[in-house]
């Protein structure tokens, strides 16, 4: 993996001169106006601050941007991961939080030495989509006290949602003004513009103006801006103990689980994108090096943004550099404008926070599957967004995929199975029966049940080629019925085996049974069969 991963730095930076250098530079500083708003956004709406929320901006656009499996992955805080953490915050404390951050990065990391980043294909788009609109969800309603200037209890958002019924919901008009401006700015400024300035950042500027200029001093603000990356409130090693860590296996399960899974989406995404290859196992170390370092300085768990990823590569982006480039930005915004964004309003970032969440729903793939009636499609995106919502990510990934794999073993278990019989010239009867899909332990009681009754033949050829996979229970069904069949007398000849299907044959016995009646093809069977003297 480090020669894999010092070749492809090689070859990234070949013929690297002052024109892509600029160019990097300007994709970074664009970047770093993208990111700014959203780190101060997801850094509160995590349950720390906005300075955390600004350092593990800075620390995963360094630290990850340079390990990365690609050259334009940008990590950095999102409003996935801060939909997740704003519960452990509640629940285990900031500590809980950088120690779950900690464990999570060690696990990410040794995920990409084991080479799992392949396990991310086995997640059906649908339950992808559906847990995307769930955080979505999540963000939302986490967001309201902020927009709103109102006050709720509990430790999830659907708890916080159903406490308004007791301590009521009296929204703040200056508050709803405001984030209500953030929204209109974002929603009317002009696409072509915004590659340049984004929206967010043009909304966060125009609301804090507003609520300047017309004294609203009763709006809840950022508060000061540390001017330093080593942060106060940062992961103690000395509180890390045996029952803590039994205590956060959930949320450093689920941290981990969001890691990998928006990381390596967001790099096939951008890969394709930039046409440009990806390397999902050095991003899972990269994304695991990040997120063991950020919590030691006081930063919240990250993630490759595709966001901000994709703001890079439309920016021009040449190299991994543009990532580096938009934390020494974002550093230096932080050092010069911190008293700035000490005031801005806490209901400008709900704007923001609000918009982005109705932005990270994978609209057109939504429409799709309405669209044409995927029915499975859409009780997979519907079960996995209500989970995530009602329960956490954790257990919607889990009820997704299993529900997702229930519905696959269905529908493979339906096989089809086809009979007719021929009379050939020799004499010797012959049933042909052709079968097709897979025949494993979903499937053996259809198979069973297809060979009952069978007519009184002296020959049985089986056409396998439309079987493309076989388990221990379907090799264990085929030899029962080739045993009734020898004892019968009845010879059983089999054609279109694929190599895997063979291997299962050979090794459960059936060969033996059937002796040399194996053909390639129905063609040379048949041939075979049809001629042979009575």
């Amino acid at each position: 993996m480090v020669k894999r991963f010092i070749a492809s730095l090689k070859q990234e930076f070949k013929g690297y001169n002052a024109s892509k250098l600029l160019k990097d530079l300007m994709a970074g500083l664009t970047v770093c106006a993208v990111a700014l708003p959203l780190a101060l956004a997801f850094g509160v709406s995590s349950g720390a601050t906005a300075a955390a929320g600004m350092v593990t901006a800075i620390i995963a656009g360094i630290v990850i941007g340079f390990f990365s499996g690609a050259s334009f992955q940008i990590s950095g805080p999102t409003g996935a991961m801060s939909a997740v953490l704003i519960a452990i915050v509640v629940q285990y404390g900031i500590q809980g939080m950088f120690v779950a951050c900690f464990i999570s990065g060690i696990i990410l990391f040794l995920c990409g030495i084991f080479k799992l980043g392949k396990l991310i294909s086995f997640i059906p788009s649908a339950v992808v989509m559906g847990f995307t609109s769930g955080i979505a969800i999540v963000i939302a309603l986490g967001q309201i006290d902020n927009f709103f200037g109102t006050h709720s209890e509990g430790l999830t958002a659907v708890e916080k949602l159903l406490s308004y019924g007791e301590l009521g919901f009296v929204p703040q008009l200056n508050a709803v003004i405001i984030g209500l401006i953030v929204i209109a700015v974002m929603i009317i400024w002009p696409k072509k513009w915004n590659a340049k300035v984004p929206s967010s950042l043009v909304g966060i500027i125009v609301a804090t103006i507003v609520s300047i200029a017309f004294g609203m001093d009763d709006l809840a603000v950022v508060g000061d801006i540390p001017k330093t990356l080593l942060l106060d409130e940062r992961l103690d090693l000395g509180t890390i103990n045996l029952e803590m860590i039994q205590g956060l296996v959930s949320p450093i399960i689920t941290i981990a689980a969001l890691a990998m899974i928006e990381s390596l989406m967001c790099g096939a995404s951008a890969s394709r994108m930039k046409n440009e290859n990806f390397d999902a196992d050095t991003e899972l170390v990269a994304q695991g090096i990040g997120n063991i370092v950020i919590p030691f300085f006081g930063g919240v768990p990250a993630t490759a943004a595709i966001a901000r990823t994709s703001v890079a590569i439309k920016s021009g982006q040449q190299t991994r550099l543009t990532g580096i480039f938009h934390s020494v930005f974002l550093l230096a915004s932080m050092f010069l404008l911190g008293g700035v964004m000490a005031k801005l309003p806490l209901a400008a970032l709900a704007g923001v926070l609000m918009m982005t969440a109705w932005r990270m729903n994978e609209w057109e793939g939504i429409k799709f599957i309405f669209k044409h009636k995927f029915g499975t499609a859409i009780s997979q995106f519907l079960i996995t967004m209500i989970a995530t919502v009602v329960l956490d990510l954790m257990w919607a990934i889990i009820i997704g995929v299993l529900y997702s794999a229930i519905l696959f073993m269905v529908s493979s278990s339906k096989i089809k199975i086809d009979k007719s019989d021929f009379t050939p010239e020799n004499g010797k009867s012959l049933h042909v029966v052709t079968i097709t899909g897979s025949l494993f332990f979903g499937a053996v009681n259809e198979f069973n049940h297809a060979f009952e009754n069978l007519p009184e033949v002296e020959r049985i050829l089986v056409v396998m080629n439309g079987v493309n996979n076989m388990d221990v229970s379907g090799a264990s069904a085929f030899v029962e019925l080739c045993e009734a069949l020898h004892s019968k007398g009845v010879t059983v000849s089999v054609c279109g085996v694929q190599d895997n299907v063979k291997v299962m044959l050979d090794r459960s016995g059936i060969s033996e049974i059937i002796g040399e009646n194996y053909f390639i093809s129905a063609d040379d069977a048949f041939e075979s069969l049809m001629t042979v003297k009575a």
